[in-house]
């Protein structure tokens, strides 16, 4: 069973949504990313060399998110999980949740939100 970094609550404002005024106005969003691979070298060793840098992790899902247009929540954490395994050759897995914190809902609704796992 692989380690996981875990990053959580990283808060950006990007374009996703069906509606219209979703489509012309960033809307905040919080992701969570959890890396699986193999950690016991960094463990080990205590060199940055023998992970995966999570500011750079964080770097890329933002750069996805915030250079993109989305319709759905799932377009946007496919794209992310992708770009994050091409990230780095040792990651063996991701998990991207990503929530609207503002969905728009006549109800009140804190969030709403999807989660994929993909595998490399």
């Amino acid at each position: 069973m692989p380690d996981v970094i875990e990053l959580r609550g990283l808060r950006l404002r990007a374009i996703v949504g069906v509606l219209d005024w979703e489509r012309r106005v960033t809307q905040p969003l919080e992701l969570d990313l959890d890396v699986a691979l193999d950690l016991a070298a960094a463990g080990t060793s205590d060199d940055l060399a023998d992970t995966v840098d999570y500011g750079r992790l964080c770097e890329v899902a933002q750069a996805v998110a915030t250079d993109g247009r989305f319709l759905l929540l799932e377009a946007l954490a496919e794209r992310v999980a992708e770009a994050l395994l091409a990230t780095d050759g040792r990651i063996e897995a991701v998990t991207v949740a990503v929530r609207k914190l503002e969905p728009p809902v006549a109800q009140q609704l804190a969030t709403s939100g999807v989660r994929v796992t993909r595998t490399a």
